[in-house]
């Protein structure tokens, strides 16, 4: 016999059994997509294609073989990513915890699962504009505005995601159009990531390639918010999201998923984010 929802002892199946939508906040990993300068691109291909060989049954089967940076697309910054004055975050030297090729203490691997809830701080809605112009410093009153219009206030252990409106252009023919070294990115200042910091959140994300803001021609050359969250605050970034169909949805309040793959001592992982609201 088949519980009915009342009947179920787990809350969670229950709203399950309720119905739920899923968004998927990740990018698809593609060949020439856009990403950072500073990482190696993503590469695909197939080692053994269908036909290849084939079982005394018919069958057949295909395989791949991927390389690729670990902070290229849809990504988390492990603790191990930034180090300021030769410290990690947790007060080691940067150099001696590389020894060997690996991050031990704070790799990826140490990123456990996230299950938490998350929050999206609609910046560009707020300032009546469908997205940030090129550059766009996200100021501290500019959260504090988005939290106070939304009714949605950052609690310990959130994770908070900042919507530019810069991720229109990941898909642009033109891949350095999102990397955006010339024209500048909008993202969040460094006064802003201490905001975050103040807040204690688990996690920030963006839209954006770096998270932070770029001042145009800049590139990556000073990246404070990173230094601000990931050394300081011990705060995990996520970068590169599909953001615009939460925020198209008027979801700003919703369940966070993100497993990081186990990737022992590495400075961060690729992963595939999701938020999830009741009501299939």
């Amino acid at each position: 016999m088949t519980p009915t929802t009342t009947e179920r002892a787990d809350p969670l199946l229950a709203a399950l059994a309720g119905g739920v939508t899923v968004h998927d906040l990740g990018r698809p990993l593609s060949i020439g997509m856009p990403q950072s300068p500073n990482h190696p691109p993503y590469w695909h291909t197939l080692p053994r294609r269908h036909g290849d060989r084939v079982r005394s049954d018919g069958a057949s089967a295909a395989n791949d073989m991927i390389t690729m940076g670990t902070h290229v697309g849809t990504h988390i910054d492990a603790l191990s990513h930034v180090s300021q004055d030769g410290r990690l975050h947790d007060g080691s030297d940067a150099h001696e915890a590389g020894v060997g090729g690996r991050y031990a203490a704070l790799g990826a691997h140490t990123i456990a699962p996230i299950v938490r809830r998350g929050i999206l701080l609609d910046v560009p809605a707020t300032l009546g504009l469908p997205h940030c112009a090129d550059g766009y410093e996200i100021t501290r009153d500019d959260l504090d505005a988005t939290v106070e219009r939304q009714g949605t206030v950052p609690a310990e252990g959130d994770v908070v995601l900042v919507r530019s409106g810069w991720g229109r252009h990941f898909d642009d023919p033109d891949p350095r159009t999102y990397v955006g070294h010339d024209s500048g990115v909008p993202g969040v200042s460094e006064a802003g990531a201490q905001w975050l910091a103040e807040r204690r959140v688990h996690a920030a994300g963006a839209d954006t390639i770096a998270f932070e803001r770029l001042a145009p021609g800049a590139g990556h050359a000073v990246l404070p918010a990173h230094r601000v969250l990931l050394v300081e605050a011990g705060i995990y970034i996520i970068e590169a999201m599909a953001l615009d169909d939460l925020a198209a949805a008027g979801v700003h309040e919703f369940l966070f998923v993100l497993s990081p793959l186990a990737l022992f001592g590495a400075t961060g992982s690729p992963v595939r984010p999701l938020a999830v609201v009741g009501g299939g």
